[in-house]
């Protein structure tokens, strides 16, 4: 019996060692984030052509456009544009049919922007031509694009536009809703609003595995601060389909944003940017906002950790006699106005 007991109380500890939990694991959430910056309509008319000449050396310089916004685009991973210009080549001209300086797409590019989308009103201003130049002179620099296609190959080897950065894939979709009356002809393309098309492309971008899926919209009407009904329409559409976060161009004036934090996924709407750059110098067209969102990615799952904008105006000034333009953000240089930063259009 006292052999039996002496067992016991040697074994005792050991069972209860043996009964101890094991260890929790704690698992590790995997997150990535990505902020995109937005930016508006980038404009060419004539008196801007005009303002980047300089007759000494029969040369054009746009690099003023960014002087100051160079520090908000190099803080964003990665920055798109809407070209709302062919690159054409000569003769350069604005409105009505655009076509700027190859070196509008320079200034684009040393100031850090990653994308430019190029389906709009003035996609086919000069033809064929002016569709894929514009396209050659972007994939020369490195300048990645979407919206419009030299032909058929190029769209289906390039539509949707995939960015990978941060390890989150976005998928981005461009459309028009006109190019002003004129038919595409020829093999290359424009992407133009088409509700079935766009499901379709959709659709496809959750194929490749897209994290993210933007769409990017040449719509509404012109100088019109509110959007349409069919521009909320067609947003609830992508909404519905898993696109959740729209951005919008072509009214030339800013309309509502909506970070809409209570849908499942949250979204993103901005009906419109306005203008980035013009000479179109009235009220609300003389600027607009560029949008910057920060994208998280949980585990796969996405969300929209912030959102915000930077107002931003067209300062027309002169310099030695000549005009010149600058994007100005509001909140730098608010206190400075009436002087240095005033609209001197005599």
């Amino acid at each position: 019996m006292r052999f039996n007991l002496l067992i016991l109380a040697f074994l005792f500890p050991i069972l209860l060692w043996s009964q101890e939990p094991e260890p929790i694991q704690i698992k590790k959430h995997k997150t990535d984030s990505l902020s995109v910056l937005f930016i508006g309509d980038i404009m060419g008319h004539d008196s801007q052509i005009n303002a980047a000449y300089d007759p000494e050396t029969d040369t054009y310089n746009f690099d003023s456009y960014f002087t100051h916004l160079k520090d908000i685009i190099d803080d964003a991973d990665l920055t798109i544009a809407n070209l709302e210009v062919t690159l054409a080549g000569p003769p350069f001209k604005g409105y009505p049919q655009f076509s700027s300086p190859d070196v509008l797409a320079h200034a684009v590019k040393n100031a850090g922007i990653d994308v430019l989308i190029t389906a709009n009103n003035h996609s086919f201003d000069r033809g064929e031509k002016g569709v894929t130049r514009t396209i050659d002179v972007l994939d020369i620099l490195g300048i990645m694009h979407t919206g419009t296609f030299q032909d058929s190959t190029d769209r289906q080897k390039n539509h949707p536009l995939i960015v990978t950065k941060n390890n989150i894939k976005l998928a981005l979709l461009n459309y028009t809703y006109s190019t002003n009356g004129l038919s595409v002809s020829g093999p290359s393309s424009v992407n133009y609003i088409n509700r079935e098309k766009i499901k379709e492309d959709i659709l496809y971008s959750k194929s490749l595995n897209a994290d993210q899926i933007i769409v990017l919209f040449h719509w509404g009407k012109e100088y019109q601060s509110q959007p349409e009904p069919d521009q909320e329409k067609l947003f609830n559409y992508c909404k519905s389909l898993g696109a959740n976060i729209v951005i919008g161009s072509h009214p030339h004036v800013l309309q509502k944003m909506e970070w809409n934090r209570e849908d499942k996924p949250e979204s993103f709407v901005a009906y419109s940017l306005g203008n980035f750059v013009s000479n179109q110098r009235t009220r609300k067209r003389d600027g607009g906002a560029m949008v910057k969102l920060s994208l998280l990615k949980t585990d796969s799952v996405m969300s929209i950790s912030g959102a915000g904008y930077y107002l931003t105006w067209v300062h027309k000034h002169l310099i030695n006699q000549e005009y010149q333009f600058t994007v100005v953000p509001a909140s730098k240089f608010e206190k400075q106005l009436p002087e240095p930063f005033r609209s001197n259009d005599e």
